[in-house]
């Protein structure tokens, strides 16, 4: 499957458009990684428990995307974008909500 943010694949033309396709992923921090990120908040750097759970929930919804777009039977997906909330209380819970739009290829 390729993926792409582009509209379109160089050196490959689309045949047929399927339609959007997404991937969504709701995800909490528990207490220890909020410790941790309030702790780097204040002295600065990076928060690796954010990171960790930021990348995870990408991969689920990119998985998530891919697997509604091959059961469209689609050669690739073009167009991706990615949105991020976050949710409740003091942000305790991340959105990650992933587009595209599936395509067969010539």
């Amino acid at each position: 499957m390729i993926l792409t943010t582009t509209c379109k694949i160089e050196n490959r033309e689309i045949s047929q458009y399927l339609g959007l396709v997404f991937g969504e992923s709701v995800n909490g921090i528990n207490v220890i990684k909020d410790i941790g990120a309030g702790f780097r908040n204040f002295v600065g750097g990076r928060s690796k428990g954010y990171e960790d759970e930021m990348m995870q929930a990408r991969n689920d919804c990119i998985d998530e995307m891919v697997r509604r777009a091959e059961n469209m039977g689609a050669d690739a997906i073009v167009g991706i974008a990615f949105d991020f909330q976050s949710l409740g209380q003091a942000g305790s819970m991340i959105l990650l909500n992933v587009s595209g739009t599936a395509v067969k290829l010539k």
